[in-house]
């Protein structure tokens, strides 16, 4: 083997070892981004909730009343985004539980 193989057959082991290089950094920089959507989407989906958490504060109120402070005038959507998952994690609480339905039905804070 002459010196011009050897250079050629480096050089082609340095080109090789690049694109991996390339295409790990690459591939982790997807992985990063995934990541960071994730904690986005969690961030995102706790602020309706800190939200709810806030208007409520020490008082009882309505789903009405709630929703007219948070300047909300769609029922599912408030029920869904922020309702719903403010009982479901247990910050929330039903004032008349046994009767979720009732047009008496009241939300607090748990304590």
């Amino acid at each position: 083997m002459g010196k011009a193989d050897k250079n050629t057959n480096s050089a082609v082991f340095v080109e090789l070892m690049l694109e991996i290089i390339h295409d790990t950094l690459k591939e982790m920089s997807h992985l990063d981004r995934s990541d960071e959507q994730v904690s986005d989407q969690d961030t995102d989906q706790d602020k309706p909730v800190n939200r709810l958490i806030a208007v409520l504060g020490d008082e009882e109120m309505s789903a009405a009343d709630i929703m007219k402070k948070l300047g909300l005038s769609h029922r599912p959507t408030f029920r869904k985004n922020y309702l719903s998952p403010a009982l479901e994690s247990g910050l929330v609480e039903r004032t008349i539980p046994d009767k979720p339905n009732s047009k008496n039905q009241k939300y607090r804070l748990v304590k």
